[in-house]
Order: C-alpha cells, then sequence, then structure tokens
C-alpha cells in the first residue's frame, strides 16, 4: 500500500480521475419478517420501493421531528436490511430504533464497517480495474453476512460523485488498495464544497432537517405514509420550508485562521456561525460550511473571528 498522496494532488484527482480514502462506517443489521415494514415507519425515505441491492439516504427522527440520525438504508435481501452511518453513531441509532421497536418480528445486531471511500468521474473504472465488483454481497450470502462480504454503494455528492465500498473487516484486510489513497483534508474539502452535512457538526439533536441545505431534497420522501417525526418536515415542507437558519456554503478570505464555531459577523451583528472549515486546493482560500439567519440572502460578504477577515456567504454546492 502506497503512502497517501498530498491535498492539492488528492484533490486533483477526485476531480479528474479517482481517489479513495480508507475509513469505518457504523452499521445496524436488521433481520426479520417485518424488517422492511417495520423501519418504513421510523426512517424518513420510502423504502417500501426499494429492490434488493438498491439503497438510498434517510434520516431517523425523534417524535419531535429533529434528527437523530443520517444514514443509508439497503436492501440485502428480503428480509434483510442493512443501515450504515458515521462512526461513533451506530449506538445511537440502535437505540433510538429499539425505543420503536414493539411486536416486531425483526431482530437488530450493530457492528462496525470498513469503508473505501471512492471520489472522481473514474470511481468505476477504477474499482472494476482492481477486482472490486460493483455489485453487492451475492444473494447467497446477504442473509448471513458474516466474515466475508463487500458492496458497493452509488454516491453523488454535487460534483464529487463515487462510491462507498463497505466490508467486513475481514474482507477489507485482505483486498489489496490498487486505487490511489488521498489525504482526508481534500475529501473534507470536497464534502464541504458539494455541501453535505454530518453528525456531530451540521446534524445534531437540535437540527430540523429543512435547515440543512439540500439534505430534505434526497433524504425525506413526501409521498409515503406516516413516519415517526414525519409531522413537523411535512408542516415545515408546506409552508414553503421557513425555517430561521439555512446552511451555506462560505469562501474565506486565505488568510483566515478561523475554526469551526466561529461566529460570521455583519458589524456587531452576529449573522451565522461555522460547523466545518477545510483548505481548498480549487479555491486556494478555506472554504467552510455555516448556519446562517434566513434573512441572509446569499450572495452576502461577512466578516469572521478572528481578524474579521472576509467571508463570503454563498449557495451550495459552492
Amino acid at each position: 500500500m502506497t503512502a497517501p498522496l498530498d491535498l492539492e494532488r488528492s484533490y486533483s484527482l477526485m476531480k479528474e480521475a479517482a481517489c479513495a480514502l480508507e475509513t469505518s462506517r457504523d452499521a445496524v443489521v436488521v433481520r426479520g419478517l417485518d424488517a422492511r415494514s417495520w423501519l418504513q415507519g421510523q426512517v424518513s425515505q420510502d423504502i417500501s420501493a426499494l429492490k434488493v441491492k438498491e439503497s438510498a439516504e434517510s434520516l431517523v427522527l425523534s417524535p419531535q421531528g429533529k434528527v437523530e440520525v443520517y444514514c443509508r438504508v439497503t436492501i440485502l435481501a428480503e428480509g434483510v436490511v442493512l443501515l450504515d452511518t458515521e462512526a461513533g453513531f451506530g449506538d445511537v441509532l440502535a437505540e433510538r430504533l429499539r425505543r420503536f421497536r414493539l411486536r416486531v418480528k425483526a431482530e437488530m445486531e450493530t457492528r462496525s464497517v470498513s469503508c473505501l471511500v471512492v471520489r472522481g468521474p473514474g470511481a468505476a473504472s477504477a474499482l472494476r480495474d482492481y477486482g472490486i465488483g460493483l455489485d453487492i454481497v451475492p444473494e447467497e450470502s446477504a442473509g448471513a453476512l458474516g466474515e466475508d462480504w463487500a458492496l458497493a454503494v452509488p454516491v453523488s455528492w454535487p460534483g464529487y460523485s463515487g462510491f462507498d465500498v463497505l466490508a467486513s473487516p475481514e474482507t477489507a484486510k485482505r483486498r489489496p488498495v490498487g486505487i490511489a489513497l488521498g489525504d482526508p483534508a481534500a475529501f473534507e474539502a470536497a464534502r464541504i464544497e458539494a455541501g453535505v452535512p454530518v453528525l456531530g457538526r451540521e446534524l445534531t439533536e437540535k437540527t430540523i432537517p429543512q435547515e440543512a441545505g439540500e439534505l430534505v431534497a434526497h433524504a425525506v420522501s413526501f409521498t409515503k405514509g406516516c413516519y415517526t417525526g414525519q409531522e413537523l418536515v411535512a408542516r415545515l415542507e408546506a409552508r414553503g420550508g421557513n425555517v430561521a437558519w439555512r446552511l451555506r456554503g462560505v469562501v474565506l478570505d486565505p488568510s483566515a485562521q478561523s475554526r469551526a464555531g466561529a461566529p460570521l459577523l455583519r458589524g456587531d451583528r452576529e449573522v451565522g456561525h461555522i460547523t466545518s472549515i477545510a483548505w481548498s486546493p480549487g479555491y486556494l482560500a478555506p472554504v467552510a460550511l455555516a448556519y446562517v439567519r434566513r434573512d441572509v440572502v446569499p450572495p452576502f460578504v461577512a466578516t469572521a473571528a478572528p481578524g474579521a477577515v472576509r467571508a463570503e456567504i454563498r449557495e451550495l454546492p459552492l
């Protein structure tokens, strides 16, 4: 395995070819006769229409309609559903689901899974070149999901499409990674530019889904039946998604030393706060995600602490 590339080269490959990042995710596997029908009432996406080997991004909400977990739902087989989420949030997801598992013929198992994040226009061909199939775990082993399995799930970040290759730790150890491994900072810059929120920063137990950029557009169905937390989301959507804060992109002055949590100011008035920030080789400047007051209409020039540096608030994706 080669050493990771530097920031600029990693960013360039994500734009022009393909680049990979080795990481991990948490997963909850739900098995049983009621697995899909029960989860249909717990997640914001319509998973009844998913075919075996198809995935969809979804939210798991509190009864008050706030975000508890942002996850991906994959139908492995009839009666076997995989929900994967960011590392550190698997137990949160499992506990939230258990609270609403009453008289349901379904069992849950929580595990950590390896994840090879591959981004770039050449992602599919790169995976094939190195023997990583784009079909998910074979039917005969889907129900077991034991020590040897892998699945490649399509991901469509604006400007950075690709795949997340999920696998058991045992499979990941045996499989050589021929795709260039990139600098994690480049993937963070790409995530910010694409406007993709993450748990613990852009998404917390206080977040209303409509606040988080385009999250609702691809993680919520407004045509499915009832699910936990639906009332607030549906009511806000009917009113035009009018919320007090909106997730926006920010391009800062190259000299900026701002960090997550730094306020965005217009004069003495705080108009927002940064949630994530990274250096972008494409902009030759720091880029950030920030929650901004709804009366601030991009493009809008504010200042960021420390030093009152220029911070241009923009629509997402950047």
